[in-house]
This record gives structure tokens, C-alpha cells and sequence, in this order.
């Protein structure tokens, strides 16, 4: 048995042996892929690639054929090049996270020999909350398939370009005093955040469970402030600072930082672009009395476009401005927790076309003070619609006060008699007094409906009931246009718009 089993044993050899030689006269071998790693992984939605095969045929390549799980994704024929490359590039679909996805790469020759390489990427579910924890420096873009965390005070810094896509939502982490979050374009930084009217880019609380394409907040109510800090903008226009200094330090930063400086005398600068964003649940306090706004202007200059913007529940000013150049077309302010429009330090731009709806916690819809140093400039607010609340004042300007305010609506304020002073417009001071003698600080076209038996010398003080009409509510001639916040506001889908001429 031992014999027979040796010459059986012997016999497969020599079969093997002559197998092993028929498969060495056979070219298989000749053909070859290189440059195809085994494995990848990516998120959902990123591109593979561009990888680049090179295929070698001695013979002549005749094709290579791409397959993605056994179904050919592409066919490419090289008509007997003996080698040649080969780009491949794959963006992963939703229907692939989660999973392992394997690519086949078979190169054929022209005597029919093969050769055949695998690839397996790994696809992970993509990525739907970015927190944002350092600085922005060189370009950088924030995508609306994306929700963006501010993890603290997030400067843009010279140099610094983000851009963030219609439709996005950025949300603060609760903080306050030196962890208060905020998102801060620094002198020398650009913001290019171009929303739109059917995808506003929102700026919201963590705490805020609103999604992309929602306009409301599904759970916040729209006079919650102070639950993050707000949008800061720092540029190097000219500005009116006491002592005649160059630059101070914007309010709502820590002296410490060096990236909240502002001022210069670049009157064009540019900061970019601001358009179709809401700012809501902001405010929140770094030390006593002073807090965030929910969109501060700093020295910003008229190179940046501002424009389409609402802010929500700020438990400080809804927008500021200090100093600079910068024109802002198309504001809605509703819910300010201190006054709805503030302007200081020889700001001389122009405001046009705005709503003011007041909340129980709004001190002056308008609180307007003059230039702080020599530099005298002046800015115009125009075309306005002002909404009171029985907490709220009309306006009050102040310390060298000047401008030009026309076109204005007032509506919705109570009895400055019955009131403890609340509810009226007032001149603040010799210097805004005499402002207002010579023609610096202007009032042209107002227009109002007070509280019954409320006199227009009661409500406008100082002479200003001169430039009044009072008018039956909402008959008004002057006053903002609002159409152009329908859709995309909060403050418009709220139906707080909709008895307003």
C-alpha cells in the first residue's frame, strides 16, 4: 500500500507541475495595476481622490472596467497602449454612510489576459455638528449641511476670510464674563455671510432646537436673551474716540484681547458681506452692566455691505454702532433688552429702511449719542417703522447728538404722564440742544399715532412736535417698507408685521 501510495503522490505532482507550466505560458501575469490603495475611509458626502492607477500591459491594453459592488461604474478603452493612467474620484452618497463599499478595477489586454484590483472605502456617517474652539485664519467655509457650535469668543483675525453659506445655523455655548461666546470679525478679518431670502443664515443659543429650514424657534420664545454673546464687526474707519485717540477697544471684550481694538481712518474699509442673517437669544453679560449686542459695528467701514438683518431677544442693544462708515439697508430689531438702535461715536452711514417692534425690557427704541473726540460726522436713519411697548421710550438723544432722521413712523407707545416718563422722544443736554437749533440734528417727516389725549409736545419734547403729524394708526405716509422682511424674518413668520401698513 505504502509503494502504491507513493507513485499516486507522484503522479499529482507531476500533473501540478505541468499545470504550473501552462499557467506560465498564459500572460495573466503581464498585465498590472498599481497606484489603487486597498482601503479609505470618508464621511458621507467627501470626495475619494482623485487616485490615479497606472496600468501596464506588454501586449496591448485593451479596457478597464470600474465596478462599485458588481455594477460597472465606468468603461475605458485604450486601444492597445501597452500603459497607460487613470483618474478615479468617488463623492460618497447618503445611501453608502454606514457602510463598506467596494471598488473593482479589472484592466483586460488584448489577448484577453486580466488583472483585477480591490478597493473598499469605509463611509462614515457624515459629520453634522462642527464645534468651533480656535481661531479663523486663512480661508475658511461653513457649509449648511452643517451646524457650527461657537465654543467660546471666536475671533476672525487679520487675514482671516470665513465664509458661511446660505442656510446655515451657528449656535453659542452658554457663557459669560471672559467665557461669554461670540463670533468677532477683527480688524483686517472679512465675514462673507451671504443668506438669503429663502435660506437666512441664523445665529441662535445651543439651548435653540431649530433646524435648517426652519424659520421659528420650535422651543426658545422670542424674548429669551442673554444665553450667548452676538456678531461683532471691527474694521479701521474713521471714529470719534475721547482723548482723540486711534483706536479703543470695542465694549463686550476684555481689555486683554488685543483682537477687540478698533478704529483707524480707512473710511472704504471692507469687512465683507452681511446679508439675510437673524441674531437671536444673545447678550449675555461679561462683567456688571455691560453686555453684548446682538450685532455691534465697530469703526467698520463702507467697503462692507450690510443689509437684511434681524436680531432677536438681545438682552443688551439690538444693533450698535461706534463710529465708522458703514451703510446698513433693510433692519429689524425685535425684543432688545436695552435699546433697539444705538449709535455712537460719529458713526456716518445711513440706516435705511427699518422696523423696531419694543419689548417688555426695551429702554429707547432709539438712543442716539453724539462724537466723543474732535472728529464730528453724522449719520442718517431713514425710513423707519417704530413699534413701542408700554415699557418702552421713543428715543432719546444725547451728548452732542446729531444726524439726520426722516421718514419715521412711531406707533405704539404709552402716556409719557401716566407712564413715569416712558413713551416720549427727548433732546438730552445743551450741546444736543443747540444741535438741534442750528440744523446738525434734523428731523424731517415724522410721523405718529399716540395714546389717547396724548399732546405732540408731550410725546416729542424740545421743539421737536414741530416735525410732527399725528396720524390714526397705521395710516401712516412714512415709514419702513415691509415686504422685504416677509418670509425670512422671525419677526414676520410671528405675524408681528402683519398690522403694519
Amino acid at each position: 500500500m505504502k509503494k502504491i501510495t507513493s507513485m499516486l503522490f507522484l503522479f499529482v505532482a507531476a500533473i501540478l507541475v505541468l499545470t504550473s507550466c501552462g499557467e506560465e505560458e498564459t500572460p495573466d501575469s503581464q498585465v498590472s495595476i498599481s497606484g489603487i490603495p486597498p482601503t479609505a475611509t470618508i464621511d458621507a458626502g467627501a470626495t475619494l481622490g482623485p487616485v490615479i492607477a497606472q496600468i501596464t500591459a506588454p501586449d496591448g491594453l485593451a479596457s478597464l472596467t470600474v465596478r462599485k459592488d458588481g455594477a460597472t461604474l465606468d468603461t475605458e478603452n485604450f486601444n492597445g497602449a501597452t500603459s497607460a493612467s487613470y483618474e478615479f474620484s468617488y463623492t460618497a452618497v447618503a445611501a453608502d454612510a454606514g457602510n463598506n463599499v467596494v471598488f473593482e478595477f479589472e484592466a483586460v489586454d488584448s489577448d484577453g489576459s486580466r488583472a483585477t484590483v480591490t478597493h473598499v472605502l469605509t463611509v462614515r456617517e457624515a459629520e453634522t455638528t462642527v464645534r468651533v474652539t480656535t481661531n479663523i485664519e486663512g480661508e475658511v467655509t461653513w457649509t449648511a449641511d452643517k451646524t457650527y457650535i461657537l465654543g467660546g469668543r471666536i475671533f476672525v483675525v487679520d487675514g482671516g476670510k470665513l465664509t458661511i453659506e446660505a442656510g446655515t445655523i451657528i449656535k453659542g455655548e452658554a457663557g459669560s464674563g471672559s467665557n461669554a461666546t461670540a463670533l468677532v470679525v477683527a480688524r483686517g478679518g472679512q465675514i462673507f455671510a451671504n443668506g438669503t431670502a429663502e435660506a437666512p443664515i441664523i445665529f441662535t443659543s445651543i439651548a435653540d432646537e431649530i433646524e435648517a429650514g426652519m424659520i421659528a424657534s420650535p422651543n426658545l420664545d422670542a424674548d429669551i436673551s442673554g444665553l450667548w454673546g452676538g456678531l461683532i464687526v471691527l474694521g479701521r474707519a474713521p471714529s470719534s474716540f475721547a482723548g482723540d485717540v486711534s483706536e479703543v477697544q470695542i465694549e463686550g471684550i476684555p481689555p486683554s484681547d488685543t483682537n477687540g481694538r478698533y478704529g483707524g481712518n480707512i473710511a472704504d474699509d471692507n469687512s465683507g458681506v452681511i446679508r439675510y442673517i437673524s441674531i437671536r437669544h444673545g447678550g449675555a453679560n461679561i462683567g456688571e452692566g455691560n453686555e453684548i449686542n446682538g450685532l455691534t459695528l465697530g469703526a467698520v467701514g463702507s467697503g462692507t455691505v450690510v443689509e437684511n438683518v434681524e436680531v432677536i431677544g438681545n438682552q443688551d442693544d439690538g444693533i450698535e454702532w461706534f463710529g465708522g462708515t458703514v451703510n446698513v439697508k433693510n433692519a429689524i430689531v425685535w425684543n432688545s433688552g436695552d435699546d433697539a438702535l444705538d449709535t455712537d461715536q460719529a458713526w456716518s452711514g445711513t440706516m435705511d429702511n427699518f422696523i423696531i417692534i419694543s419689548g417688555s425690557e426695551t429702554d429707547h427704541a432709539l438712543e442716539i449719542d453724539g462724537p466723543e473726540g474732535s472728529f464730528n460726522a453724522a449719520h442718517t436713519l431713514r425710513n423707519g417703522t417704530i413699534v413701542g411697548h408700554p415699557a418702552a421710550e421713543m428715543g432719546d438723544f444725547r451728548d452732542g447728538a446729531r444726524g439726520t432722521f426722516e421718514n419715521l413712523y412711531f406707533i405704539g407707545f404709552p402716556d409719557p404722564v401716566t407712564s413715569t416718563g416712558r413713551g416720549d422722544l427727548s433732546i438730552s443736554g445743551d450741546a444736543s440742544l443747540a444741535n438741534l437749533a442750528s440744523g446738525v440734528l434734523l428731523f424731517n417727516n415724522i410721523e405718529t399715532t399716540l395714546a389717547t389725549g396724548v399732546p405732540l409736545n408731550l410725546a416729542f419734547r424740545n421743539g421737536v412736535d414741530s416735525k410732527v403729524t399725528a396720524v390714526a394708526a397705521n395710516q401712516n405716509t412714512v415709514g419702513a417698507n415691509k415686504a422685504v422682511f416677509a418670509g425670512w424674518s422671525w419677526t414676520a413668520v410671528a405675524g408681528n408685521l402683519d398690522d403694519l401698513k
